[in-house]
């Protein structure tokens, strides 16, 4: 860790599906202009910017009030008074204990009451059962800040969460900020003064869960806050990375969350801390069942799908962790580490062998371990033998790195300009070697834009060479482990290409309804499943391309219709409870004479009538065939609302599980990057001599179906298009069958 010391697409798509009529304004990319348009709210009346709550008098009050303050030794609520006391003088603040049956605690005067309170407070610190009484008194006292520490809430149960229900309630009435409850004293810590560089602020829900952050102080790493944010009754995780993502000291966002109380918020604060390239580093609990479950019974707080999770911290560039040793290690390293001049890694080590096993697991990956060019690898057997290669992995063989090659090598490596990292894995010291190594890694780091990463694989930590040469250091990003230092590696890399490329997709949201909104409200029927025809004309609606078709009610009409459809034909029963209809034989595919049609009508109707499936007809489809077929998908999440989903359709939807999420809104971008992360995404191109399909025409399917989840909002409790047939590259997709549920 670091020491102290498509063009025609583009415009035509925006111009069709992101206007529709109305006028966005142009792009926010600053704060200023961000919190200047706060006001802003989307299509759904939903909130487009997140505010950013004034915490300066929370972390640093002018006078606190400790309600059930003690000095009973023994007692809790004395320890807690006392730690409360040495706090208060840290920040300057003057301190009032509050207690009905004492004149004074540690010294202090005590007041009876919060009424009797010498002077407006800004923060109360609530050392009571039940802080639900006391918040119409703090009301009435005007505090601006809360704290309660009582636990039984909404982590025990519905009993508990009830009564959080009812302290939310009085805190919003009331017009104060609380922390919790079931919170505790992280907000109040002592951090060390001493340290230079941009900050850390550490928000976690369990307080213990950040003590392995908070103690990276004693290895030269500054923290400027602690946010034990608890049961979030109101301050919430999002409230608190809005704040800190404004604060001038704060380098990075260290996060543990085990539950988001609002996804909406969340993502408004992630767009605000990714608009100021403040980088979010999260480890998120609840990817599997068993995590889920224990972060609910801990929190009380809804997980979400963790799939949903994922993406909506990847597509605001919130970088999710594992583990609490990769939350120190990459928020050290975002925290603190100058921009890349280049994305190429190089790796660097006295031994063949640790060069030759960092590579692979920095390959695999996803780093860009570039070969060097013939000069340079020239330039490097001037100090390194011929028979060792320095290609990338560059093996000096030992004995260079003892004397005055040894700079000159490193020296050599970051002056080529497609280098950006160096990385020197040291598996264990060997001071005539190592102490020397570590020594002029720290000293070319201090002479380079560039960033010089060194893994000191020793368990011992001990080491001078370790302890004060490279944590003394405030260059060179020094880890323990190969996963911990490329986990941090890839993440610097992708914040920063990330942050170049950011868009805020909330500025270019929908603030009006569209024309085909009009045209969808007309053919929603709230509470009920549309029939497979009528999901076609939403589709239609937000000018989605279905097929020819016509829905007939006798086997002569389907003839009719099948002569204008033009054959083949496929032919489908209709109706508003047909979500599987090829399971039940309801599908009738490659129909090319009236007599097949006769057939095909009579023994679609029958099958209806024996399965007691209401119809609204049958459908008769001009038939499609060649192409690669996709599902395009809406469904609603408990935290975020609407979601998109773009995969692999057919049947292998349910065999593959391969999807893409996203949560609305979002751009052309975004909708392409989804198609990225498929694992059949090369069948798009082509495979087995098979033509490239009509991406574009599917990158368009999907941000027109983002634009109906955007307006519908949760009116729309299901949509599924499968299969999206996606044509050869320039001829489009077609929507072959579609469902869709009403809320």
């Amino acid at each position: 860790m670091l020491g102290s010391t498509h063009g025609t697409l583009t415009s035509d798509l925006r111009a069709r599906v992101v206007a529709c009529g109305e006028h966005p304004r142009n792009a926010v990319h600053d704060t200023a202009s961000a919190t200047a348009a706060d006001g802003d709210l989307d299509v759904s009346g939903r909130p487009l910017y997140a505010p950013v709550p004034d915490l300066d008098r929370f972390f640093r009050p002018s006078s606190v009030a400790v309600v059930g303050a003690s000095d009973s030794e023994g007692r809790p609520n004395a320890g807690i008074t006392r730690q409360l006391i040495g706090w208060a003088e840290r920040v300057g603040a003057r301190l009032h204990p509050v207690h009905p049956t004492r004149e004074t605690v540690f010294g202090l005067s005590c007041v009876p009451s919060v009424s009797d309170l010498p002077e407006q407070v800004d923060l109360a610190v609530l050392l009571v059962a039940d802080p639900l009484p006391v918040i119409g008194e703090l009301a009435e006292a005007k505090v601006k800040f809360a704290v309660a520490f009582a636990s039984g809430y909404a982590e025990t149960g519905e009993e508990g969460a009830a009564a959080q229900r009812r302290l939310a309630a009085a805190v919003e009435r009331s017009g104060l900020r609380l922390l919790g409850p079931n919170t505790n004293l992280n907000a109040f810590e002592k951090f060390r003064d001493d340290l230079d560089g941009p900050a850390i602020a550490l928000i976690t829900q369990s307080g213990h869960q950040g003590r392995p952050v908070f103690s990276m102080q004693e290895l030269g790493v500054r923290l400027s806050h602690w946010a034990p944010t608890g049961n979030e009754a109101d301050l919430e995780t999002a409230d608190f990375i809005s704040y800190f993502a404004e604060r001038p000291e704060v380098g990075a966002i260290a996060c543990y969350v085990e539950g988001l109380k609002d996804g909406r918020s969340f993502l408004l604060a992630a767009d605000r801390a990714a608009r100021r390239g403040v980088p979010v580093i999260a480890v998120k609990v609840g990817r599997t069942e068993a995590g889920a479950r224990m972060a609910a019974s801990h929190t009380g707080k809804l997980t979400g799908a963790d799939q949903v999770v994922d993406a909506a911290m990847r597509q605001f560039g919130v970088v999710r962790v594992d583990g609490l040793d990769e939350l120190q290690d990459t928020s050290a390293l975002l925290a603190r580490a100058r921009r890349p001049l280049a994305e190429g890694v190089v790796v660097y080590s006295i031994s063949g062998g640790t060069g030759a096993h960092f590579s692979d697991l920095a390959t695999a990956a996803g780093l860009k371990l570039p070969q060097l060019c013939e000069a340079k690898q020239a330039e490097l057997h001037e100090w390194i033998p011929e028979y060792l290669s320095v290609a990338n992995p560059v093996d000096n063989g030992g004995h260079p790195v003892g004397d005055w090659r040894g700079r000159k090598i490193i020296d050599a490596i970051l002056a080529d300009p497609d280098v950006g990292v160096l990385i020197c894995p040291i598996t264990g010291p060997f001071p005539p070697m190592s102490d020397k190594l570590a020594q002029d890694l720290v000293d070319a780091a201090e002479a380079t834009d560039k960033l010089v990463c060194v893994v000191w694989g020793s368990p011992v930590g001990t080491e001078a060479a370790y302890r004060e040469t490279l944590l003394g250091s405030s260059r060179v990003a020094t880890f323990r482990t190969f996963a911990n230092c490329i986990t941090a590696v890839r993440a610097y890399l992708d914040h920063h290409r990330f942050r170049a490329g950011y868009r805020s997709p909330f500025d270019e949201a929908p603030r009006t309804p569209s024309p085909s909104f009009r045209k969808a409200q007309a053919l929603m029927r709230p509470g009920k499943q549309l029939s497979e025809h009528a999901a076609k004309q939403l589709l239609r609606a937000y000018g989605i391309r279905v097929p020819r078709e016509q829905l007939v009610t006798s086997a002569a009409a389907a003839v009719r219709a099948a002569g204008l459809v033009g054959y083949p034909v496929v032919m489908k029963a209709s109706g508003t409870q047909l979500a599987h209809k090829s399971e039940l034989g309801l599908v009738k595919v490659g129909l090319t004479s009236a007599s097949q049609i006769r057939d095909a009508y009579r023994e679609l109707t029958d099958i209806a009538r024996y399965e007691d499936v209401g119809l609204d007809g049958i459908l008769v489809c001009q038939m499609v065939e060649r192409g690669v077929e996709m599902v395009v998908g809406v469904t609603q999440d408990g935290l975020f609302g609407p979601t998109v989903t773009v995969g692999l359709g057919g049947v292998l939807v349910e065999v593959l599980h391969d999807a893409a999420v996203r949560i609305p809104p979002f751009g052309e971008d975004q909708a392409r990057a989804m198609l990225g992360e498929l694992r059949g995404r090369a069948l798009l191109d082509g495979v087995r001599g098979g033509p490239p399909v009509d991406v574009d025409a599917l990158v368009e399917v999907v941000l027109r179906v983002q634009r109906m989840a955007l307006e519908l909002g949760d009116e729309l409790s299901e949509l599924d298009i499968n299969p999206l047939m996606v044509l050869p590259r320039g001829q489009g997709a077609v929507a072959l069958d579609a469902l869709a549920v009403c809320r």
